[in-house]
């Protein structure tokens, strides 16, 4: 028997774009992290963010965007942003009723990049209104 890819799982790029635009409606209308996206272009963003999960999950599509580190370095990130914004990704893979593994395997598809998402232009890696960092990264289910 041919064992399916987590892309297959997922429902493929329509059941992974599903997600992400749940994700994206719980982004923006999250207190904290709502104001990150006040000019975004959401469409594009949603299109970058599903293109990456289709080929992180092994799907036929590439992320082609600029890199996650560039992408992001004009915005002020903390850890607690991050956590947050990863806690809404379990809680939007739970909306489409993801089983546990497979969404712990999402999760650690976007997770491992918190070093470049809390990159800053001046070469810091970012950190809370204080400077401070969070030990032991995302909280990953």
């Amino acid at each position: 028997m041919t064992e399916t890819t987590l892309y297959d799982r997922l429902g493929g790029r329509e059941g992974i774009r599903a997600v992400v635009d749940e994700f994206y409606d719980r982004l923006v209308a999250d207190e904290k992290l709502g104001p990150f996206f006040e000019t975004a272009d959401l469409e594009s963003l949603q299109r970058t963010q599903t293109d990456f999960l289709c080929e992180a999950a092994g799907g036929p599509e590439t992320y082609d965007a600029a890199p996650v580190r560039e992408a992001h370095l004009h915005v002020p990130l903390t850890p607690a942003h991050v956590e947050r914004a990863v806690g809404i990704l379990e809680e939007s893979l739970d909306e489409f009723d993801v089983p546990d593994e497979d969404a712990r395997t999402v999760v650690e598809a976007v997770a491992k990049y918190e070093a470049e998402l809390l990159a800053r232009p001046d070469g810091d890696g970012g950190g809370d209104e204080n400077g401070a960092r969070s030990e032991g990264g995302t909280g990953a289910r």
